[in-house]
């Protein structure tokens, strides 16, 4: 059974890249979001693919699926709803936003201001919304993947780190290879139109179940431990040569992301348990966002990214 839901996993991947080209790491990492429930944050120059690989995984899969585009003038209440009083019934009722679905698409999320990233807080860390005094539960899975610029593009605002903790991961979305650029020449212009959903709810809590069995062994389990908290400036695992590079290192979220996304890497791989290369796979993704470089760091151009991995081979 588990063989038969791998296959079929790897169909739809392999479907979804015969629509987009060179963003192989991406649609693996949408795949990995929907199945582990995390959020994932995409990053890119405008035009790479980021918005078609989303919706293309959503056509794939049978959820319910939204989507907002975030701009300046976006208000708290046009992503979560608000209440609306009637004049007939001498009542308020509620009228629910775009954010009650199953995969959300927030695109271009960083531009829009700080209080309707506030409104998301609560709807990404506990799958649920308030609305005047009623608190309401979101459908599950609950997926927000959204979408950004780089910080130094015009109009954009930068997320705070509370939100930014909450992303499972942080991908960043590159300009494709010259074949794979080139196959985009002869894409259809409505082929969206011709993907169907391949895999069911009930695929992916297979999935999830499959998953989460992956065998750990303890010894992985503390690997993942002592590279989170080496990160952490005055953890005793921390490597003193970047004492001044970092400035505050990966939350315990970090822990909890690295076991199940590297499970997510040994279902993919077609493993029974999970290996240190899996975990240092998705170490980047994973704490390259969890973790505050100093403004002196910044300016030799180092990469939080690039420090992460470079930190976690030193653990192994």
């Amino acid at each position: 059974m588990s063989q038969e839901v791998l296959d079929k996993a790897k169909q739809s991947l392999e479907k979804a890249k015969s629509f987009i080209f060179g963003q192989d790491n991406l649609l693996d990492s949408i795949l990995c979001a929907l199945v582990c429930e995390g959020h994932l944050l995409i990053e890119g120059m405008p035009g790479l693919g980021k918005t078609m690989s989303v919706s293309t995984m959503s056509r794939l899969c049978d959820l319910a699926f939204k989507r907002i585009q975030f701009t300046p003038d976006l208000l708290p209440s046009d992503l979560i709803g608000t209440m609306i009083y009637s004049q007939k019934t001498e009542s308020f009722t509620t009228k629910f936003g775009p954010i009650f679905t199953q995969i959300l698409l927030a695109d271009e999320i960083n531009r829009s201001p700080a209080k309707v990233q506030a409104a998301l807080l609560e709807a990404m860390a506990e799958k649920q919304v308030t609305i005047g005094d009623n608190t309401h539960k979101l459908s599950a899975p609950f997926v927000v993947l959204a979408t950004q610029n780089p910080i130094e593009q015009e109009g954009t605002y930068p997320l705070p780190e509370a939100q930014m903790d909450r992303f499972m991961m942080k991908i960043h979305v590159d300009y494709p290879e010259f074949e794979a650029e080139k196959s985009i020449l002869g894409l259809k212009k409505n082929f969206l139109d011709d993907v169907e959903a391949t895999l069911s709810t009930d695929d992916l809590l297979q999935i999830q179940e499959i998953t989460e069995a992956k065998y750990m062994d303890e010894k992985i389990k503390d690997l993942i431990v002592k590279i989170v908290h080496a990160t952490r400036p005055g953890s005793q695992y921390f490597n003193k040569k970047y004492s001044g590079v970092i400035v505050a290192g990966a939350s315990p979220r970090a822990c909890q992301w690295l076991y199940k996304v590297s499970k997510f890497q040994a279902f993919l791989d077609g493993s029974d348990y999970v290996t240190p290369e899996h975990v240092l796979r998705v170490v980047p993704d994973v704490l390259g966002h969890r973790m505050i470089l100093s403004y002196e760091a910044t300016l030799d151009n180092l990469n939080s990214r690039d420090v992460s991995l470079e930190i976690a081979k030193s653990i192994i």
